[in-house]
């Protein structure tokens, strides 16, 4: 799996995370982003083009995976924002206290092994005040699409990076210490039921 992590891992996501219905899913909540920001997951950084340049101050992109740093690497080169690339983990960020005025997550909870330890780093490196963006997509209201979720998603994590297809995104956040302010949850359009249903919205400290 080593192989597969490092080489063809990265392409998949790079090609999955940018195809044009997730891209509008995301410009729903990034341009939001204010002051220093920090995006956990940067992946292949399909993020960036996406932030107002006369909002964000700086930004520091969170990626363990090697072969996704090398191409959001490429992604920087052509931005006029300063964008600091770290490998790290969301568990563990090497940031100080208080460092950012906005943490962004986009299709980036599905992965974390430890999503209560990575709440907890959240809530750390925001400012007083600060946002939490979240676009990701999770479990399904439905309960005929959820039962497939559950089914397929052991299978699924393996292919996909460690993707979970039924995590409750909402709730996650609110017991990651976290008050929703702002929240759009529906399927995306054309798209399969298992991997569509999203929720888009902000968060704040509670």
């Amino acid at each position: 799996m080593a192989f597969y992590n490092r080489f063809i891992l990265p392409n998949l996501i790079g090609c999955a995370c940018q195809q044009s219905r997730i891209m509008k899913q995301r410009t729903k909540i990034v341009p939001e982003a204010e002051g220093v920001v920090v995006e956990i997951g940067m992946g292949a950084a399909p993020n960036l083009p996406l932030y107002d340049a006369d909002k964000v101050k700086a930004i520091i992109g969170i990626e363990p995976n090697a072969g996704l740093r090398t191409k959001a690497g490429r992604a920087i080169q052509a931005q006029s924002l300063p964008v600091e690339l770290v490998d790290g983990v969301a568990e563990n960020l090497p940031l100080d206290a208080a460092t950012a005025d906005t943490v962004v997550l986009t299709y980036t909870l599905c992965t974390l092994p430890d999503v209560a330890g990575a709440m907890a780093e959240i809530r750390r490196i925001l400012k007083p005040g600060g946002r939490l963006l979240f676009c990701e997509h999770g479990a399904a209201p439905d309960a005929g699409v959820f039962k497939w979720q559950s089914r397929i998603e052991p299978v699924w994590k393996i292919l996909a990076g460690g993707c979970h297809l039924a995590r409750p995104i909402d709730r996650m956040i609110t017991a990651g210490g976290f008050s929703i302010d702002k929240l759009e949850a529906g399927y995306m359009p054309k798209t399969a039921k298992i991997v569509a249903y999203d929720y888009i919205g902000a968060a704040k400290v509670a």
